[in-house]
């Protein structure tokens, strides 16, 4: 059991960031393309696999998820950010408005990973191209 709980807060800890990762992973050039790639992934698996398991689905959520059932936790949202902002926050927001929400934090974040990442190339070749 003790795993259990380890890997628990392990989820809890790691996904945040993840998260907060796609969502600001843009604004560092060092990062941007790694952003990039983390936001792709998201939009296969919310996506690509729902289609099969259903829209907006994550294997690090299905993963935590089971972990939680091993702890005999069943009450779970369907949204990982909503239980995210829930068990952060202490309170309980409306889970339609968490997942709107997330949709337009993740289309911002994608938008700007694409731009800046189109620019950042488009840079480098510039640069190449004029030594």
């Amino acid at each position: 059991m003790l795993f259990y709980h380890i890997a628990d807060k392990f989820f809890i800890y790691f996904h945040a960031a993840v998260t907060l990762f796609g969502c600001l992973g843009w604004i560092p050039k060092k990062t941007r393309k790694l952003n990039l790639i983390v936001l792709g992934l998201t939009a296969f698996c919310w996506v690509g696999l729902g289609i099969w398991y259903g829209w907006g689905y994550c294997v690090l959520t299905d993963i935590h998820w089971d972990i939680r059932r091993k702890l005999g936790l069943y009450a779970m949202p369907r949204s990982y950010i909503k239980f995210l902002v829930d068990e952060i926050s202490g309170l309980d927001f409306n889970a339609d408005v968490v997942d709107i929400v997330t949709v337009i934090c993740f289309c911002i974040a994608l938008i700007s990973s694409v731009v800046l990442n189109i620019y950042d190339f488009r840079r480098s070749r510039t640069i190449i191209n004029n030594k």
